[in-house]
């Protein structure tokens, strides 16, 4: 028969995927009790609320489910006091130490003092930018990221956007806050398989953000040094609308960055987007290509398809600069609606035309096709 230490046992191979560390070891397993073919055990986890809650509740039930003559597992999800807490964290930061100690690439003691080239060593990185606001651009960043890592790619996603941020809403991680393990080191929150960061989740959302640039800048640079960012594939940059510091100031960072353009079809759209397309080609950075959302409307009644911000603008922007239009994003209620409620389109209707396209876009860019 199975024995509470064979529980204990088993469950030190369920990962705190946030944290990195296994749940036995950072005391997140409060209580196993074993009765006969019945387990029950409780998961006390780091934060109320963790939008990591699903999953790690299924991953300790499969776990224990696959122990011998185990018939029934009983999962109670619950969360730490703070003292339960700040020994969990207490034990994550003196893993850090010991791996810098081994030399961990990635991780140093004082990460602002780490070159960003060896941060994101191997990283593609895929800045996502507009003309305008208003364009769908954080809708599109999002969704793609979201899209990009159901292709089995690890996928970070900054929302540089610090006056107009959004995705925290798109996602679903309204209120949620990033796990501070010390004064230098965040760990990104963690949705539909991506890592984000972003000031909406250091923020009321309704609260205002009045700096200046340099302000902007040093909030820039500690979300890229100061977030433990783990290995990645791609680092998509959700960048504020425009050609200010903050774009100007990520492509210099980045060097070795392409940028997705994001606009609407219509001309007024296409030529604010060409500045920022311009602002690229001065600093060296590959347009990849565009990203044209809003592109029409199918009534839902009669199928007919409207492109209600005309057509032809995005056609000759991409022939101007040499580069392909990646997708068409539709006008889609599901869309709006997903981005409303922090179900992004991909998990809200999968078999619609505009999951398809992100869908689509992300393959491409997964496979290297652009």
């Amino acid at each position: 028969m199975v024995t509470k230490n064979d529980v204990l046992k088993a469950l030190e191979k369920v990962m705190d995927p946030e944290l990195g560390r296994n749940i036995v070891d950072l005391n997140m397993v409060r209580r196993v009790e074993v009765e006969g073919d019945r387990v029950t055990v409780e998961v006390a986890l780091t934060v109320p609320e963790c939008p990591l809650s699903a999953q790690i509740e299924a991953d300790v039930r499969e776990t224990v489910r696959k122990l011998p003559d185990v018939r029934e597992a009983n999962i109670i999800m619950g969360s730490m006091t703070d003292e339960e807490r700040e020994v969990a964290y207490a034990k994550v930061r003196e893993g850090y130490q010991q791996q810098n100690k081994g030399g961990r690439p990635g991780v140093e003691v004082e990460p602002l003092k780490l070159g960003l080239g060896d941060v994101f060593a191997g990283v593609k990185v895929l800045a996502i930018g507009s003309g305008k606001g208003g364009v769908g651009k954080s809708t599109v960043s999002a969704n793609l990221a979201v899209a990009m890592a159901a292709e089995g790619v690890k996928v970070g996603l900054l929302d540089a956007d610090i006056y107009g941020f959004s995705i925290p809403r798109i996602l679903g991680l309204l209120d949620v806050q990033p796990t501070v393990v010390d004064e230098n080191t965040i760990l990104p929150i963690q949705a539909y398989g991506v890592k984000l960061i972003s000031m909406g989740n250091f923020l009321q959302e309704d609260t205002p953000v009045i700096w200046r640039g340099p302000l902007l800048i040093k909030m820039i640079e500690q979300f890229l040094s100061d977030v433990d960012w783990g290995e990645l594939d791609y680092f998509l940059i959700d960048l504020p609308p425009g050609t200010g510091d903050v774009p100007l100031t990520i492509m210099q960072k980045f060097p070795e960055s392409r940028l997705l353009l994001v606009t609407t079809p219509q001309e007024t759209s296409v030529h604010v987007a060409s500045r920022t397309a311009h602002m690229a080609e001065k600093t060296n950075i590959k347009i990849a290509g565009i990203i044209e959302n809003m592109a029409y409307f199918v009534c839902p009644h009669c199928g007919q398809r409207t492109e209600i911000f005309g057509r032809g603008g995005t056609e000759r922007m991409a022939s101007e600069l040499g580069v392909p239009i990646l997708g068409r994003i539709p006008i889609e209620t599901s869309l709006r609606e997903g981005g409303d409620i922090g179900h992004p389109v991909l998990a809200a209707a999968p078999e619609s035309v505009a999951a398809q396209v992100f869908r689509d876009i992300a393959r491409k860019i997964v496979n290297e096709e652009v």
